[in-house]
């Protein structure tokens, strides 16, 4: 089962590892080792919280997920994504970014880290939407009930996710352009790149997650109707209707899924800068990381886990709203991304631990009836 699912990611780590080794040499392939790692920390929780939204697609849509979705994932948003960056910031073509990257690394990485402000926005807003809106709905099982309860309650109030992140959002662009004010000089815009950027996050957000509630919910109404239809009367129409809305709906939460992992894999793009500057040996180690990320939200899928362990996607979320805030507060402060990945980890195998317990009381209980 293990070897099944996490073959390709050994393979890609074992071909990455090589092709480093054969690049630069030993100090390529201790980064790019280095880079898989912080990759991996850095985005358990996001592994876990995929798992929560690829259990309720089909298996074609899983592997569609864990073959386009990698190609995705780990050229698009470990290798493009970082020129494009730079590209749109520097107004430059992208051929002239892709060369600045490979010639002149210093002028590259500092391009990357002018265009961090409104990348941080951008995912930190995003990221900050999935928790809000995690925390303020009502759910049977609560992990931290004297905070989720009164949560919970507040959360019956509409819109109340996108007015908190607003606020958040005009907070921190007007933190950032007094930030800029007393530095003298390069200034205003950055609040307005950080408005602009948090608002394209927040609008993201709303549709790619809306539309795909709105096709879920059409897909559980179809086959509700279906099921009524065949209960009714032994032989239904072709269910050509319900096939198709399927396919939307798995698309929607597919984009959405796509969406999720770039904001997610921001602050590992961004943290690969402190290691290294060089454009191949962070797609190399990043690359690798993204692989097991993608492995292990299958394997939670295919083993049941986030079934057996009920508080692993509460901690998950927790940790999403911890990096939303980190990646909001580094527009202005440094953050080292041992603190980052830290976060996400104590609090992932704080509700492991959680669910351990609460899994070990139940069996009592139940051992306890049953005496």
């Amino acid at each position: 089962m293990v070897l099944k699912t996490f073959g390709w990611s050994f393979a890609v780590t074992a071909l990455g590892l090589v092709a480093a080794w054969f690049y630069g040499g030993a100090t390529a392939f201790g980064i790019v080792a280095i880079l898989s790692v912080l990759e991996i920390s850095l985005s358990f929780d996001n592994a876990v919280v995929n798992a929560g939204i690829l259990k309720k697609m089909n298996a074609f849509w899983q592997k569609i997920f864990l073959t386009i979705g990698v190609l995705i994932a780990v050229f698009g948003m470990r290798l493009v994504f970082p020129v494009v960056i730079v590209a749109v910031s520097a107004k430059i073509g992208p051929i002239e970014a892709v060369d600045l990257a490979m010639t002149d690394k210093d002028m590259y990485k500092q391009l990357v880290t002018d265009a961090h402000p409104a990348i941080a926005a951008f995912g930190g807003m995003f990221l900050l939407m999935i928790f809000l809106d995690f925390i303020f709905e009502d759910r049977d099982i609560k992990w931290l009930a004297w905070l989720e309860r009164p949560l919970a309650k507040l959360g019956k109030i509409d819109m109340l996710s996108v007015c908190i992140a607003l606020v958040v959002l005009l907070v921190s662009s007007m933190t950032f352009a007094t930030h800029a004010h007393q530095h003298g000089g390069m200034h205003v815009d950055k609040a307005q790149t950080v408005l602009i950027s948090g608002i394209a996050g927040l609008i993201t957000y709303l549709v790619v997650g809306g539309l795909s509630g709105f096709f879920e919910n059409k897909l559980e109404e179809e086959e509700e109707a279906e099921h009524e239809a065949e209960e009714a009367a032994k032989r239904s129409g072709k269910p050509v209707s319900a096939v198709a809305l399927a396919g939307k709906a798995a698309f929607f939460m597919f984009l959405y899924l796509e969406v999720l992992d770039a904001s997610f894999s921001f602050d590992g793009v961004i943290g690969a800068f402190a290691i290294t500057n060089d454009i191949v040996l962070m797609a190399l180690g990043l690359g690798i990381g993204a692989m097991y990320v993608r492995s292990l939200t299958v394997y939670l899928v295919r083993q049941g886990t986030l079934d057996d362990y009920v508080y692993l996607e509460h901690g998950a979320h927790y940790a999403i709203g911890a990096l939303a805030v980190i990646l909001l507060v580094t527009i202005q402060y440094e953050i080292n991304e041992v603190i980052t990945g830290l976060v996400g980890v104590v609090l992932i195998a704080w509700s492991f631990w959680s669910s351990v317990r609460r899994n070990k009381r139940l069996a009592l209980e139940e051992a306890g009836s049953q005496a």
